[in-house]
């Protein structure tokens, strides 16, 4: 098999793996970046949204040999525990989630659009969003979190 080379969170990894492995099962079985939650496996529920070359996708649904080549972010490139990301830092003072299991899909849709588009509308952030199921929150405080971040531009780093 041909290596594959990824840039996963700026640095560039290599993996001899199948092609076909789902970029999510490398992530977290080959790289140990377990933020990337593997909800549905068919792209339906958004928990394994990374950001692809500055677009939010479904790792799960990504083969690993598309994914060559390619810039990766996942959550774990935004903070740490102690210095969250400002979207992070929002969306916990708001208590917009209750498990939690989705965040990081959230969270990584809503930087990818918030690189894109600095200040979206309500509704190009339902377009974003539209993607992450989320079976807790009911999205009334999520939704009101990121109207505070894009209200105060607080999602810069």
């Amino acid at each position: 098999m041909d290596v594959i080379h990824i840039d996963v969170n700026g640095q560039v990894r290599e993996t001899d793996s199948d092609p076909a492995t789902p970029l999510a099962m490398f992530l977290r079985e080959e790289l140990e970046l377990r933020g990337t939650k593997i909800g549905c496996g068919n792209g339906e529920c958004g928990a394994c949204t990374v950001i692809m070359d500055g677009r939010a996708v479904c790792s799960c649904l990504v083969p690993l040999g598309r994914a060559s080549g390619r810039q990766i972010d996942t959550i774990e490139s935004l903070g740490e525990v102690d210095d969250l990301h400002p979207i992070q830092q929002k969306l916990v003072e708001r208590g917009a989630f209750q498990c939690g299991f989705c965040t990081p899909g959230v969270v990584m849709s809503l930087v990818a659009l918030l690189r894109a588009n600095p200040e979206p509308s309500d509704t190009e952030v339902r377009t974003a969003l539209q993607g992450n199921l989320c079976r807790c929150s009911g999205y009334v405080k999520l939704l009101e979190a990121i109207g505070e971040i894009v209200r105060e531009g607080a999602h810069e780093r």
